[in-house]
């Protein structure tokens, strides 16, 4: 574990997995999407499958981003990333029908809808005197995801791959909402679900990284701090 001293005065948050979800839940659009096949999913494996394929996600946005591919590539990604989540319940499927289910779960409605430790906690952090921010790899603005969260009154340095053109774990994501921000390194938080694109990637430039695993995925983690739910991060924090 990693012991820090320098004063700490930004954190900067990870989206989907940290701040909101998907509404429905994942699960409810797999399991929507997989019915209209005759494919019968289950909670928690639909869960594990998740874990995988983020995993495979972060990696492969390491390499290539996705949104970059062009639509054979982006094709060839889904397809597996499918293939990944539904093996988590022990279904195996060809990359085609795999590729049909995802294009058809498309279709389905959803939102990001914040999860309910989010302002408690915002509002706990603001008040100690500190800046927050957004580092993701949505493909939308910064700005566009905190007015669709109602986050405004508490994240002020928003910075997403649209905003910054380089997905995370990519150096140049993190560089980009510590200038905006106007604070060094080691004066900084990131904290998000993904060891691969978040933990990593704020190591690599000096930021301090803290792994929220709602999921309970990564329950021998020890490259740093991890929590279970985001009420959990002032505690922590107070230490730093």
């Amino acid at each position: 574990m990693l012991s820090y001293r320098v004063m700490l005065k930004s954190v900067f948050f990870d989206i989907y997995g940290t701040l909101a979800g998907f509404k429905p839940s994942r699960y409810e659009i797999q399991s929507k999407a997989c019915k209209h096949f005759g494919i019968k999913v289950f909670t928690h494996g639909i869960t594990d499958g998740y874990a995988t394929a983020d995993e495979y996600m972060s990696q492969q946005n390491a390499r290539i981003p996705i949104r970059l591919r062009n639509q054979k590539g982006k094709n060839h990604f889904f397809a597996k990333y499918e293939q990944l989540i539904l093996r988590g319940c022990n279904i195996d499927v060809s990359s085609k029908q795999a590729l049909k289910i995802f294009q058809h779960m498309q279709k389905i409605p959803y939102s990001l809808a914040k999860y309910p430790d989010v302002v408690k906690t915002l509002n706990e952090l603001s008040s100690r005197g500190l800046s927050l921010g957004l580092i993701s790899n949505l493909d939308k603005t910064g700005n566009m995801i905190v007015k669709q969260l109602g986050l405004q009154d508490y994240i002020h340095y928003p910075v997403t791959s649209r905003d910054a053109g380089f997905n995370k774990p990519n150096p140049e994501i993190f560089h980009a909402a510590l200038n905006l921000a106007n604070v060094h390194p080691s004066e900084t938080v990131h904290v998000g679900d993904q060891p691969i694109s978040d933990v990593e990637g704020a190591l690599k430039v000096e930021i301090r990284p803290v792994l929220l695993d709602r999921d309970n995925n990564h329950k021998n983690y020890n490259i740093c701090p991890r929590i279970r739910t985001l009420s959990e991060l002032p505690k922590l924090l107070k230490s730093y």
